[in-house]
């Protein structure tokens, strides 16, 4: 169960939750891939506003599949194509696993900070031949400022308001 599903697994079922889950990756591909914001999307400095959204799956268990995917949809434009969409969707996936079992909201928006900044930046130091540290570095802040600085604000918003919740995970 997910920490503000009450009693309900994967958010529900059949042509709701896969709406839900086509939402959430259809939003985190447009926040990624639309311009302005695709000029910071990609390389060793980004902050992906979409990365906002990976406080989701501490709501429901559908934004994990959104997210994964989602990512997948916006890797394809991405200068590492091969490698953003197998790992980089691999690291994002587990990021949204993690947050869905994050113990307390203040730190739901964790995993995809040290994840997205040990995983994305091995493969993007590696194929800019950047050293890995300032990589690492770089890409853990904007994750920091997507996660905690946009993401928490709104998972705050959404699980203070019933009716925004109820919208996210289909309660």
């Amino acid at each position: 169960m997910y920490p503000l599903e009450r009693g309900r697994h994967g958010g529900g079922r059949g042509a709701r939750r896969l709406a839900r889950i086509a939402i959430i990756a259809g939003m985190y591909a447009v926040l990624t891939v639309m311009p302005p914001f695709s000029s910071i999307s990609y390389g060793q400095i980004q902050v992906r506003v979409s990365e906002a959204m990976t406080v989701l799956p501490y709501i429901t268990g559908d934004a994990i599949y959104g997210l994964w995917l989602g990512c997948v949809l916006a890797n394809i434009a991405s200068p590492f194509f091969a490698y953003d969409v197998t790992l980089g969707a691999g690291a994002t996936l587990l990021a949204a696993y993690l947050t869905s079992r994050a113990p307390r909201e203040s730190m739901a928006p964790l995993p995809p900070v040290i994840i997205n900044g040990l995983v994305v930046a091995t493969y993007v130091a590696g194929l800019s031949g950047v050293p890995y540290l300032p990589v690492a570095m770089y890409i853990a802040a904007g994750e920091m400022i997507a996660c905690y600085g946009l993401g928490y604000p709104l998972l705050r918003f959404i699980s203070r308001n019933p009716r925004a919740r109820r919208i996210v995970s289909g309660e």
